[in-house]
């Protein structure tokens, strides 16, 4: 077990050197960057196909696809009209690590980005322990899984500063409560932004899309 351990210890090292490395490079030319976390099917390409249909002519968005066997989410988003769109494909690993995002930078001119978006690989365990140099983790669930979720996986939530509650055209279909997974959320994070929003049929999807615009400026004047 302390063999365990000390290997553990030593790849999260080695990560977060290269993590850093990352958030120099991205700070150098003021680019947001966020780690976009889910379970599988909660709606994270979806979010990301909305939110290049609306933001694309505004700002600049490159994107990295993480995936275990397929292209298929970046296929997505390429369609839905991003311009610069990776796809990461895992071979089976169930998170992306700081390795993989420096290989796929080194194909984008970072003097020309404003957002930088990571679509994790669907996963709520091991992405929650990998830096990414992004500047903040986004968690994403779904009406359609358990209120618990906060409360089932507390290290995602505890590192995350956002939560985006993603198909709220399905409340009411399921035992899942909105105000149980906030209370939850709080109970864990009591920082963490809460927003609300269905990709389906475009509720809530003007908050995202304008606090998203928000972290750009911000981080533009830095």
């Amino acid at each position: 077990m302390p063999e365990k351990i000390a290997i553990e210890k030593k790849v999260l090292s080695e990560n977060d050197k290269l993590a850093q490395e990352l958030r120099e490079k991205f700070t150098a030319h003021n680019i947001f960057v966020i780690n976009l976390v889910s379970s599988p099917g909660s709606g994270k390409t979806s979010l990301l196909e909305k939110t290049l249909e609306k933001l694309h002519d505004k700002l600049s968005i490159a994107l990295v696809a993480g995936d275990v066997q397929t292209e298929n989410d970046a296929d997505r988003l390429i369609r839905a009209g991003g311009k610069m769109v990776r796809p990461i494909v895992t071979g089976g690993s169930c998170h992306l690590d700081a390795s993989m995002i420096l290989k796929s930078i080194e194909q984008f001119d970072l003097e020309t980005i404003d957002l930088f978006v990571i679509e994790n690989v669907g996963n709520l365990v091991c992405p929650s322990s990998y830096d990414l140099g992004e500047d903040m983790k986004v968690v994403l669930i779904s009406t359609a899984e358990g209120d618990d979720k906060p409360l089932k996986y507390p290290a995602m939530f505890r590192k995350s500063s956002v939560m985006v509650v993603n198909k709220t055209d399905l409340l009411g279909f399921s035992d899942f409560e909105l105000h149980t997974v906030k209370e939850n959320a709080k109970q864990i994070n009591g920082q963490i932004d809460i927003i609300e929003l269905s990709c389906r049929t475009g509720d809530g999807l003007p908050k995202w899309f304008d606090w998203l615009t928000e972290q750009v400026a911000l981080k533009k004047n830095e």
